[in-house]
């Protein structure tokens, strides 16, 4: 399987990157995963977003699936986040994760999404958002393996 974790901006704080780089080894091991960080609009609002969503439906292909990461989207448990990436993992999908910038994303993101996905109810700087979604896909496929990671 392959999986695109697509964020808006660069990690500047080093207190997450090492968390993030963890996970991205680990999940090494079980699918092929690709880290992107494009460059974050100079412009703010809308014109922002738009920009930023404009350079993210450019990375995509038809086939891909898109999750976007919002915090108005659903929220999935573990176990059934993990029972969904297995039915796009045994479809051979390349699954994209997108993490907007500061602004959010755009609607139009949000529309070619197939899955908004919200990592909590609570709004948490996108940086900090990267590093809980890889945990959750390590988790996720560790609970696929029946490693003993995922203690429920």
């Amino acid at each position: 399987m392959k999986l695109t974790v697509l964020s808006i901006g660069k990690e500047r704080s080093g207190l997450f990157k090492p968390g993030v780089d963890e996970y991205a080894k680990r999940l090494s091991h079980v699918a092929k995963l690709e880290l992107v960080e494009l460059t974050e609009s100079r412009r703010s609002g809308g014109q922002a977003k738009a920009d930023e969503a404009e350079a993210i439906l450019a990375r995509l292909k038809p086939t891909d699936v898109l999750v976007a990461l919002d915090e108005t989207g659903k929220a999935l448990a573990s176990v059934p986040f993990a029972k969904w990436l297995e039915t796009h993992q045994s479809q051979g999908r390349h699954v994209v994760f997108v993490i907007g910038g500061d602004e959010g994303l755009d609607a139009s993101v949000r529309a070619r999404a197939q899955l908004t996905l919200s990592l909590s109810a609570m709004t948490m700087p996108h940086r900090l958002a990267r590093l809980v979604l890889m945990e959750q896909l390590y988790r996720a496929f560790s609970i696929l393996r029946g490693e003993p990671y995922h203690k429920a």
